[in-house]
């Protein structure tokens, strides 16, 4: 069977058929799926019946693979981590957010795998960054590519929130201490598409350095409403089995909290990906240092 895509709005998001990730691929097929993931941004694969291996082997196909400092692995590959919510763990990713922004590199890609579902709910939305980026007036984008912003792993994973409480104390302050803040231009250059984006996040963009505090929490509070509008997202219902494939460098998303108490369980394998960047300054020279104090 061919593989066949279909979009699913003009904007983001499309479905692959005609691939079975249980299978070995070839060289080419990785290169069609990398294909239908720039051009769509989050692609999304049906009734997938992979073990964690080859979960973990098909993510590996695109880069290096990260490891959660928080979450629990699973055993037989721990480079994937569970997403494991109920009424007695509920979630704590019901807000848009854009996978680790907290590292000097973050993902280049995330691949979530449905293990168990709600008999309703559950969906998750994704927003294209590059449609947000390009709605908005000229004088605004103009004014956004000269900034960067601090983006802190604390402020995604406080100490008295619920993935920290269930990780362990010591555990998170390891984390902690193991990541400082970073920066990150507002604006990002697409490495593969040379397409620019916004690449700020609710989840861990703290401030946009240079600002007075006032300013950066005007501007940002603005562009987080901003990403959300229904023009630049597309919302997928779960089915058992199901694979999302985004492209953490132009998208954000959301994980809908509707189905408490039932249970939601998902597997996520995360490929790194480069350091930000925006074109009209040398790639890295944003973030190339750790964030000073100011």
């Amino acid at each position: 069977m061919p593989v066949r895509i279909s979009p699913l709005t003009p904007t983001i998001g499309a479905v692959v058929e005609g691939v079975d990730l249980a299978q070995p691929l070839s060289d080419d097929l990785i290169g069609e799926i990398r294909q239908a993931l720039l051009a769509h941004q989050v692609i999304f694969f049906q009734d997938q019946h992979i073990t964690p291996v080859q979960h973990r082997d098909f993510a590996a196909r695109f880069g290096p693979l990260h490891t959660h400092p928080l979450y629990p692995g699973v055993p037989e590959a721990p480079e994937l981590f569970i997403l494991d919510n109920h009424g007695g763990n509920p979630t704590d990713n019901d807000a848009w957010h854009t996978d680790i922004t907290f590292i000097e590199t973050p993902p280049m890609a995330s691949i979530l795998y449905a293990r168990l579902l709600p008999a309703n709910g559950g969906d998750t939305v994704w927003s294209n960054m590059k449609a947000a980026y390009e709605a908005l007036s000229p004088p605004l984008r103009d004014f956004l590519v000269g900034l960067d912003a601090v983006h802190d792993f604390a402020r995604g994973f406080p100490a008295r929130g619920r993935v920290a409480g269930a990780a362990g104390a010591d555990k998170h302050a390891q984390a902690l201490e193991d990541h400082p803040p970073v920066l990150h231009p507002v604006v990002r250059t697409h490495p593969e598409t040379g397409e620019d984006g916004l690449f700020v996040n609710y989840g861990f963009t703290e401030r946009i350095k240079g600002l007075r505090r006032k300013e950066s929490d005007a501007i940002l509070a603005m562009l987080f409403q901003h990403i959300q509008q229904p023009e630049f997202v597309v919302r997928w219902r779960w089915t058992p089995n199901a694979i999302a494939f985004w492209d953490n460098r132009v998208t954000q998303h959301y994980a809908v909290n509707d189905y408490l108490p039932h249970r939601r369980v998902m597997n996520r394998a995360t490929v790194l990906g480069d350091r930000p960047y925006h074109r009209s300054r040398r790639p890295g020279e944003a973030a190339a240092d750790r964030v000073a104090a100011e």
